[in-house]
């Protein structure tokens, strides 16, 4: 019996095609975010015209798609928006200036900590480029920095899994419905923290030494007018974005509007007298947020949506429970591919897959989804986008990143699964 028309195989050709070249982006020179949105269209336009449902059912069932997906595309926009402003007036310089010492193993421990922390209120990919933007100037020889970096990716990430906002994944999970803000950082903070305790200890067994003594110069050093406001803004109001869903019953968007449009009338008011000011408005700022990283978001969650409209996903999510009957082993697979492939498009199939009438808001089955799509990737440098931009900023290859962090990184996450399924047992 066939399982897939012609033109759902179609479809599936079309993706298949477009993810192999979004995984080999660098080797074929073409950027994965062009590639995401014309896959998404090729998708859709395939499916409509195949599809054996009236075209006015097909339009309302992308409209519905598209109203899940901008909230997303909204949430990330201001979020990342947010950040660069506090970036651009140098507001991170409050933390990362208790970032002192020469003995190699405390800085480890320091680093990891702030990145972990860090990541869990902004979000792993920007506290990756913050915190090797930091080292670089703290740490001048690469060697030095090779392993703290890698403690960087690894920190970042299982910071991000245990909130709402860490991680996009999560974030995703959590503006659709299958996860809350409370439950989620209870249920993933002890787990998280696992899958990096035991790869910080092995790098601290591993790592010997004193570090030279770095000044930074005075233009580093300089403070910008109304840093600490904008960060402290700028932090609440990322933090306050789970409360105010509480409170009011608003998507999370809104709340991460509202934190935003406080801040742009705050640097207005702040900046807007003074004209060499300009790059500290939001204005500027805005040129400065990753438009292409937010498109292609948008891509592939088009790309998944039109999988799910065809079928493609539950014939997937039936084949999985019949083939593996545990939810756990499903989760930790998944953390595993995630390493090799995004785990944005992982996230979103997964979401399509099992419903939640199903599995419904804060089941045990979203949660392992949250932590191995959050903390998996760090297996190997190419697994998450903190990963992809340490090799850009520092020129680690693949070999170097995996002879080094793979074995004790894949350890720690299994330990860390491990950790979350004992404590859901005792809790039952």
């Amino acid at each position: 019996m066939e399982i897939f028309s012609l033109g759902t195989w179609f479809i599936l050709l079309v993706f298949c095609i477009g993810y192999a070249a979004i995984i080999f982006e660098h080797s074929i020179k073409l950027n994965k975010t062009a590639v995401a949105l014309l896959i998404a269209v090729l998708c859709w336009s395939i499916y409509l015209t195949t599809s054996h449902l009236p075209v006015s059912d097909n339009i309302k069932a992308l409209g519905h798609n598209v109203s899940d997906i901008s909230q997303i595309i909204f949430f990330l926009m201001g979020a990342m928006t947010l950040v660069e402003l506090i970036d651009t007036h140098r507001g991170f310089k409050i933390i990362t200036d208790k970032i002192r010492t020469q003995s190699k193993r405390k800085m480890l421990w320091i680093t990891a900590t702030f990145a972990f922390f860090l990541s869990a209120i902004l979000d792993n990919l920007t506290t990756t480029i913050l915190m090797v933007s930091l080292l670089r100037k703290l740490v001048p020889e690469a060697k030095d920095r090779f392993l703290l970096c890698c403690v960087v990716v690894v920190a970042a990430n299982a910071g991000g899994a245990w909130t709402p906002i860490g991680d996009v994944t999560t974030t995703m999970l959590w503006i659709n419905g299958q996860l809350s803000s409370v439950a989620v950082m209870k249920a993933l903070f002890l787990p998280s923290l696992i899958s990096l305790l035991i790869p910080l200890g092995w790098f601290t067994f591993r790592t010997k030494g004193k570090l030279p003594v770095q000044k930074l110069s005075h233009e580093e050093t300089k403070q910008m007018p109304g840093a600490r406001a904008v960060f402290l803004l700028g932090v609440g109001g990322l933090i306050f974005v789970p409360v105010f869903k509480a409170l009011t019953g608003l998507p999370p968007f809104m709340g991460v509007i509202l934190a935003l449009s406080i801040l742009w009338c705050v640097t207005d008011f702040m900046h807007y007298p003074h004209k060499d000011r300009e790059r500290l408005r939001v204005p500027h700022v805005l040129t400065r947020v990753d438009t292409s990283g937010i498109l292609f978001f948008l891509g592939i969650l088009l790309c998944i949506s039109a999988l799910h409209a065809a079928g493609i996903l539950q014939v997937l999510a039936d084949w999985m429970d019949r083939t593996i009957p545990s939810k756990a082993m499903i989760a930790t697979l998944i953390g595993v591919f995630s390493a090799i492939i995004d785990n944005v498009p992982l996230v979103a199939a997964t979401m399509g897959m099992y419903p939640l009438q199903i599995y419904p808001m804060d089941s045990s089955f979203w949660h392992m989804i949250a932590y191995a799509a959050g903390t998996g990737g760090s297996m190997l440098i190419i697994g998450s986008s903190s990963g992809v931009a340490l090799m850009g900023m520092e020129k680690i290859d693949f070999i170097s990143y995996m002879k080094k962090a793979t074995i004790p990184v894949a350890i720690g996450y299994l330990f860390g699964m491990g950790t979350y399924v004992f404590l859901e047992a005792l809790t039952k």
